[in-house]
């Protein structure tokens, strides 16, 4: 079972890390938190890595609907957006929503995993079409 929504852009790591936030924002998201996850490697193990940052994406209408359906939900909120570096690409990708659906069982949920889809799929083309375009 695929949980993930990826894409493949020809830009650098700081510019699709810009352009990400831009799209999230646009869909409605903000970005709650940042974990820079080569940094932390770096600090704490001492092991280097590629460019890694998983950002803690929220949608407040979207997550409130949700935690309505099912107050667990927020074991799997903020939606998770990972951005890395990948040979000479940028990879973008976003947890599939529709998980939220999956595991709880609950129909309640089918809209807001719907509706958050539609949003993150929105921001993720509009991310290729600017910077593959």
């Amino acid at each position: 079972m695929g949980y993930d929504r990826t894409i493949r852009v020809h830009a650098d790591f700081p510019r699709t890390v810009t352009a990400a936030k831009q799209a999230l924002a646009a869909q409605g998201f903000g970005v709650l938190t940042e974990i820079d996850m080569a940094a932390t490697l770096k600090a704490k193990l001492g092991r280097d890595m590629r460019d890694y940052l998983i950002l803690g994406a929220c949608n407040p209408q979207l997550a409130g609907q949700a935690l309505d359906a099912d107050r667990s939900i927020g074991l799997l909120l903020p939606c998770n957006v990972v951005i890395r570096s990948e040979g000479s690409q940028t990879v973008v990708q976003v947890v599939d929503p529709t998980i939220m659906v999956t595991l709880t069982g609950l129909d309640a949920m089918t809209p807001v995993a719907n509706e958050a889809t539609r949003r993150l799929d929105n921001a993720l083309t509009e991310l290729t079409e600017e910077l593959n375009g």
